[in-house]
């Protein structure tokens, strides 16, 4: 009535070699819906809104308000192939890599740069 050691190994080995394929099937199943579940919950939102950024810092143009990686807004006064020149303060320009801009606030139309302001 009491099972000996000896017998429930012999019971577990001939349980796992029916079940075969099937029982490893069973036992990667949770393992495989976890991976799928993980990429459409987070690996696929973040690419698609890291695709959207780089999309956003490349359309700037001249007059676009801006917010840098460290915070500080300004406007776009100049745009090159890698960097921008940002106006942070009247007067006061800095040359910024486009990858530093975290947002793009409001885009505005660029204007002439002899126009003043009325």
């Amino acid at each position: 009535m009491f099972a000996t050691p000896a017998m429930a190994q012999t019971v577990g080995a001939a349980g796992a070699a029916a079940g075969g394929p099937q029982e490893m099937l069973i036992q990667f199943a949770p393992i495989v819906l976890l991976i799928v579940l993980f990429y459409f919950l987070m690996i696929r939102p973040q690419q698609k809104r890291a695709k959207e950024h780089q999309a956003a810092i490349s359309a700037v143009k001249r007059g676009d308000v801006v917010v840098l990686s460290s915070g500080m807004v300004g406007k776009i006064v100049r745009v090159e192939d890698a960097e921008v020149g940002v106006e942070i303060a009247q007067g006061v320009t800095v040359k910024v890599v486009k990858s530093m801009i975290a947002d793009v606030r409001t885009r505005g139309e660029p204007a002439p740069a002899n126009d003043g302001k009325s």
